[in-house]
């Protein structure tokens, strides 16, 4: 697999971090984890193959995890890129993102399911497996940050798992989740003195880790009380393991 990191931020506005979306390259196709409202230009800044994109993955109902998706059908909709496209575009996502979409499509007539190709939409329970694109099979687990925060981890026919938290507070269900997963993409929003209990701090995030002991963890989802601390060096303090903070236009092969 492939990762490309587009957001490596948050909500706030942030010079060089926009708000979540990570593209997943796989053997049965591209998978969009998250999509923020400045996914849709991050992957073509980054020379990716938006158009062609097989699927879509929102987490929760939080605007910097799926406010980039509206704008995004709102493009696709007419883009010279699109209207030679059949194959269908699975949308898949925690509870409550369809209601969204269609109350939003509703209010202006904006057509975002008219595409030229297929939608499929589905919301997912917590404790399922699917196929989410072929040969890649995924699994849920609700975590504690909203009432319909899932996180989701994903296995190739290789056996190469990637387990995806988006935001969450700490749980043991989540460590039991991320147990030996070669790639454990998580959130780490605060350094210390975390102001919200459904999210993450380093001491917390490096907990996880430790008793999960996956072969290499990426750290997300990062407020500007980041900025100017090197989070690689922070985490060696505390464990041994392999600790990458992402940025914007991060590329990670696993």
């Amino acid at each position: 697999m492939k990762l490309i990191v587009l957001g490596s931020g948050t909500s706030v506005p942030h010079a060089v971090r926009t708000a979540s979306g990570y593209w997943l390259e796989t053997k049965g196709g591209t998978l969009l984890l998250d999509m923020g409202s400045d996914s849709p230009h991050r992957m073509a800044q980054e020379q990716l193959d938006w158009s062609n994109l097989d699927g879509i993955w929102i987490s929760h109902l939080h605007l910097d995890h799926l406010g980039g998706l509206p704008p995004f059908l709102f493009g696709t909709r007419s883009a010279p890129q699109t209207q030679q496209r059949r194959k269908p575009l699975g949308i898949y996502g925690a509870a409550g993102f369809t209601r969204i979409l269609t109350a939003l499509d509703q209010a202006y007539d904006y057509r975002l399911l008219k595409q030229p190709f297929p939608i499929e939409l589905k919301e997912i329970e917590p404790n399922s497996e699917f196929e989410i694109l072929p040969g890649l099979i995924a699994g849920t687990l609700s975590t504690p940050h909203t009432d319909e925060s899932l996180a989701i981890r994903l296995t190739d026919k290789s056996g190469t798992t990637l387990v995806y938290t988006s935001d969450t507070g700490y749980s043991e269900e989540l460590v039991e989740f991320a147990k030996g997963v070669t790639l454990l993409l998580m959130e780490c929003s605060f350094h210390r003195d975390k102001p919200i209990r459904t999210h993450l701090e380093l001491k917390e995030a490096l907990q996880l880790a430790k008793i999960a002991q996956p072969q290499s963890v990426i750290f997300s989802h990062l407020y500007a009380e980041w900025d100017g601390i090197d989070l690689a060096t922070e985490a060696r303090r505390l464990w041994s393991g392999e600790t990458i903070e992402a940025f914007d236009g991060l590329r990670w092969e696993f």
